[in-house]
């Protein structure tokens, strides 16, 4: 395989690698990188000195099979050093006669030209105005804006006042807090609203679903990444921002606002391993650990101690850290409390925030509906969190009982994740879990949840690897289901056959020793769902996992629920 450029692409906030913007490209590389990098950033260097930017810095990241290339940029130069980055990487191609030397000479004035017409004198004073005024502040191609919620002024790149004739002292902010892991990101953001609402305030959250503030929805679809933030950011109605930060968005672009009040990782498990140079899930904790730089001065980072690999990359950290753990006697927790730390904790049923040794009595888990009456784990865990956070915003405790309280974990509240349903006997729960870990989550619930018979609906996106299908397979096959049906995913297919992914199910579940006879084969999810229903009889549990046709789906449980 020929050394190739796979990806080019801006990092317009903080991100894996530095705090700053920078231009980053991903490449390709079978063997020893070391020559080619070498010749890269000579290259590099060269062009910055001939576009007149020399102070700019260089940095790269080797993984297996390739390595991730940057050079830092101001953000009035982002797509000009995309650019750059590209040519010093034909020319490290050279060295492997792989491609025609580039002319550096009139690469550089090339460049010059981009960056003379990319450059913004305006938006760089302004940034540095608001850094100087200690206020947020944002940017991204369609909008510049400074301050939060009610405050924030929003202008076009190309029309930005002068500094000077601003009231810096009528602009400010409010509290915003991130939320990234593997599993349990939207159900915590959403926990987090609940609470917040409960205090009187309009909460403003993102999440892979919409855009919302209040009860207002902005717009539907993937917001988890910076355009989201950014957007939900400059709204005037929001006044307290609980923001989900997916793996995807932080390796894309990083961070979407410069600050935080807390950040909290929910958990790190494999899950879309392989994307952006990230192969393993000790580089995937890593990435998720990039919300930490958005916390200055005192600002916690949350953590899950019930989580080995988030507990070992965090004993090199110097963040204030908060803890929580279903575990009251996790000694990570126990040795933190015992040198005045905070921790958030489930102990004889209550959830319980704990500095030192005080303690205070939230609520019990079981009263808490998502929980299941204590038997949802995994919602007890992401209560803990939501808890912790919701603490740091400056939420009394009432507020956060009130709001758990409240917490259905529905359709209305939590759509698509855990929301149960029953009629005449039949149980139906609709879930999302999608990798190995939520899948035994999900597993452990079910597993203590009577029934006379199982009835469990799965797929898979086709760019999950074949060990992950597997992984995730051998897991769901712990519900012990009497039918199991596996369905594909239309337009997810992702480089693969039709119904391939639901052949590599069945031969899973085949291994899991789930009889053949039990196990059918559907070209749609929605089919799936018609077949189960239809069949339903008193004492079934239908487990329906919707990774797509969510909405659909949902409907014809209703249709179910209301004949």
């Amino acid at each position: 395989m020929k050394p190739e450029l796979t990806d080019s692409r801006r990092l317009t906030g903080a991100n894996l690698y530095w705090d700053h913007p920078a231009a980053i490209i991903d490449v390709n590389i079978e063997g020893s990188s070391t020559a080619l990098i070498s010749v890269w950033s000579r290259a590099a260097k060269s062009l910055l000195k001939a576009v007149g930017r020399p102070a700019e810095q260089l940095t790269h990241r080797v993984f297996e099979g390739g390595a991730s290339l940057l050079v830092s940029a101001p953000f009035d130069g982002l797509y000009s050093m995309c650019e750059l980055n590209e040519v010093a990487w034909a020319a490290a191609q050279v060295a492997t006669g792989e491609s025609d030397d580039p002319d550096l000479e009139i690469e550089a004035t090339r460049l010059r030209e981009l960056f003379d017409e990319e450059s913004n004198p305006a938006l760089l004073a302004l940034r540095a105005a608001a850094l100087e005024h200690d206020v947020p502040f944002l940017w991204d191609d369609d909008e510049v804006s400074v301050g939060y919620g009610a405050t924030s002024l929003v202008w076009a790149p190309d029309s930005l006042p002068s500094p000077d004739d601003i009231d810096w002292d009528s602009i400010g902010t409010i509290p915003v807090a991130l939320v990234t892991g593997t599993n349990g990101k939207s159900t915590t953001v959403r926990m987090a609203a609940g609470i917040i609402a409960a205090t009187g305030l309009r909460a403003g959250l993102t999440s892979t679903d919409w855009i919302r503030v209040g009860e207002t929805i902005l717009d539907t679809g993937d917001y988890s990444g910076t355009g989201g933030a950014r957007t939900l950011m400059r709204h005037p109605e929001t006044q307290v921002a609980v923001l989900e930060t997916a793996r995807g968005g932080l390796l894309r672009r990083g961070l979407g606002v410069e600050r935080a009040a807390a950040a909290l990782i929910t958990n790190v498990a494999a899950d879309h391993l392989g994307d952006y140079g990230i192969n393993s899930v000790p580089e995937l904790i890593e990435a998720k650990f990039i919300v930490r730089r958005a916390l200055h001065g005192d600002a916690p980072l949350i953590l899950n101690a019930d989580d080995s690999g988030t507990v070992d990359f965090a004993g090199s950290l110097e963040n204030t850290i908060i803890w929580f753990s279903l575990n009251p006697e996790n000694p990570v927790v126990l040795n933190h409390l015992a040198s005045g730390g905070r921790a958030a904790l489930l102990q004889d049923g209550w959830m319980q925030l704990v500095r030192g040794d005080r303690r205070r009595k939230i609520i019990r888990a079981a009263e808490i509906p998502a929980t299941r009456d204590g038997a949802a784990r995994h919602n007890v865990a992401n209560a803990l969190g939501a808890m912790a956070m919701c603490s740091v915003l400056g939420i009394e405790d009432e507020a956060i009982r009130s709001g758990l309280a409240a917490f259905r974990g529905d359709e209305d509240d939590n759509p698509g994740r855990g929301n149960w349903f029953e009629k005449d006997g039949v149980r139906i729960l609709v879930d999302f879990a999608h990798n190995e870990h939520g899948m035994n989550a999900l597993a452990d619930m079910v597993c203590h949840v009577p029934a006379q018979r199982r009835v469990l609906l799965m797929g898979q996106a086709g760019d999950r690897s074949d060990p992950d299908i597997r992984d995730m397979t051998t897991a769901a096959c712990r519900m012990n289901p009497n039918r199991l049906l596996i369905c594909d995913l239309p337009g997810y297919e992702r480089g693969r056959e039709p119904m391939v992914v639901p052949g590599l199910i069945r031969n899973a579940a085949l291994a899991s020793s789930v009889d053949l006879n039990r196990i059918e084969l559907f070209a749609q999810p929605l089919d799936a769902v018609a077949s189960a229903l239809e069949e339903a009889t008193p004492g079934d549990l239908l487990v329906f996992l919707t990774l797509v046709q969510r909405d659909e789906v949902l409907s014809l449980v209703h249709e179910f629920l209301e004949a």
